[in-house]
Parts: C-alpha cells; structure tokens; sequence
C-alpha cells in the first residue's frame, strides 16, 4: 500500500510493508504525522535528555528510547498486526514494565512519554498526541519547547492529565515516574 494514497484505515501490518526511511505516524488508521528531519536545536535537547535518562536508567528496571521507535499505544501483546490502527513515535520514552518492550516495537502505553516540539507536530503534540496518551494510560506526560526552552509537565490523575509544572532553563524538574531523578534544565537546554 503506498502511503501516497488516500487512506483511512492503515494498519501495523501495512506500515511493515513501507520502505525502511519512511517514517509515519498514526492514530484510528488516520496519518497524522509525516514530519522531515528535526532541527539541530530539536536534536540537541533530545540527545541530552536521552544522556540524562541513559545514565540514570543504566541497570535499573526502566529503560529509555528516542525516535523513531514505534509505540502501539493500545497494543497488547497477543494483538496482531492486522488489528494495530494507532502508533506513534515519542521524541523519548521510557519504559519500566519489559513486558511491553518487543524487538521491533513497544506495546501499550509508555511510562512517560516526551514530545519536542517543532513547528510542524506542535498541534500535534498539543492536543491530538496528548488525548490519546492520556486515554492510553502514560502516567507522564513532557511537552519540551526548544525555542522557547520550558517544559510542561502533566502527570496522569483519574484518568486525566493534570499540569504539573512549567519549568524553565533556570529550573529543575523532579521525574515523577522514578524515585530519585531530576533534572537541570540548563544542561538541556544549553548551547549546541
């Protein structure tokens, strides 16, 4: 199935046929996101926040990926392909129950999911994106805006995503989801 053509009800299993550079993402078997490359900006804050995570993470439970990694937000893992009509791909993730992490993808809802915003996904990540992790079940949600460096921060209470905090260069940010980690913004954001 070429990915030029109208479509509405793409699967898992019709993304596996498309060549290996293209990358999409996909929410009720609708295309929402077909982006070019990030910014350097955008991949310098990720690199450093991937850092950050990684040494951290290292040997702990909990693991981190950056994008492009496919996440099945609604996946399980008897589901078949065929049957996968949503899936992203978080700037980061990170994962802590192993059992959702596959060889090609993860399934089911992440832990914490990171969104770096650039001009084409920002509506994206703002409300379509963020519905569908909160309905999912991420229990933590980062919107990171490299230009204007701040980070929102939505932590999954009820059901709902609450507003933690908007923290800027000058802050620190507790990651909720581990016990003792935080971060300095102004290593992420600093010069690249």
């Amino acid at each position: 199935m070429s990915i030029n053509q109208p479509h509405s009800n793409y699967t898992y299993a019709d993304y596996l046929k498309s060549p290996e550079d293209v990358h999409y993402e996909v929410i009720d078997g609708q295309i929402i996101s077909m982006s070019p490359a990030p910014t350097t900006k955008h991949q310098h804050v990720q690199r450093e926040l991937l850092i950050e995570f990684g040494t951290y993470l290292r040997g702990k439970e909990c693991s981190v990926y950056g994008s492009p990694i496919d996440v099945c937000l609604f996946a399980d893992q008897t589901m078949s392909n065929e049957k996968i009509k949503d899936w992203v791909q978080p700037d980061i993730v990170v994962v802590c129950d192993r059992n959702k992490i596959n060889h090609q993808n993860i399934v089911g809802a992440p832990d914490l999911a990171i969104e770096i915003l650039s001009p084409s996904t920002a509506r994206n990540d703002r409300v379509i994106k963020f519905n569908h992790y909160q309905k999912a079940g991420v229990r933590e949600y980062w919107i990171v805006d490299p230009s204007n460096e701040f980070v929102e921060v939505f932590l999954l209470q009820n059901n709902r995503f609450i507003s933690s905090g908007f923290y800027t260069k000058e802050d620190s940010i507790k990651v909720n989801i581990l016990e003792d980690l935080t971060l300095s913004l102004k290593h992420i954001f600093s010069e690249y």
